[in-house]
């Protein structure tokens, strides 16, 4: 069993290529034996999200190449501090977690209910996204009743690229920047993110 374990929870609506790299990242600069994506069943305030089957599917066609990588189902609807997190750490026992987020998410974790025990237990790699900083996480982070157990912030090599985007490209049958060939064959084979009118 790896030692150091990354859990990388999210929606992959579609994955594209940020998310495979940010997470070769994570990989190498934290350490990793193993990351683990967590494909959430019903991500909280999105609506109309892909089916979570074929958010699997295409997760396991982007992870295949990456003997590092694996995908990781739950039933939980979403990622948890309260439900999910004891889980985790049953399932992992023994092991470092080390949790892989967007910078996106940072600002409103302190209101995330047990978050201090995904603080105190485990370490933190975010990943910039858009237009935020290093200076401009590490500064929140710094404000935060408990500090996590350990905070590296990664600046992506692909900061821009979203999942919204690759959707619409899809949809609008134009090239998308960051889209996965294999994420492009399994969605066109299945008839995902396409207007039928």
């Amino acid at each position: 069993m790896p030692k150091r374990v990354g859990i990388y929870a999210g929606t992959f609506d579609p994955v594209h290529s940020g998310h495979v790299t940010f997470a070769l990242q994570a990989l190498q600069t934290a350490q990793l034996d193993k990351v683990y994506f967590l494909p959430e069943r019903q991500p909280r305030h999105k609506h109309g999200v892909e089916h979570f089957g074929h958010r699997v599917a295409m997760l396991k066609r982007a992870t295949r190449p990456h003997p590092q990588f694996d995908v990781l189902e739950t039933v939980d609807i979403n990622f948890s501090t309260v439900r999910t997190l004891p889980k985790l750490q049953q399932q992992f026992k023994g092991r470092q977690l080390v949790f892989l987020f967007g910078s996106d998410v940072v600002e409103g974790m302190p209101a995330w209910p047990n978050v201090s025990q995904l603080l105190a237990s485990s370490e933190l790699v975010i990943g910039l996204r858009g237009h935020d900083t290093e200076s401009g996480i590490l500064k929140t982070a710094n404000s935060w009743v408990l500090p996590p157990k350990a905070l590296t912030v990664l600046q992506s090599y692909a900061p821009h690229i979203s999942s919204s985007d690759v959707r619409d490209a899809l949809y609008q049958r134009r090239p998308a920047h960051g889209l996965l060939r294999s994420v492009e064959r399994y969605s066109d084979r299945n008839w995902l993110y396409v207007s039928v009118a």
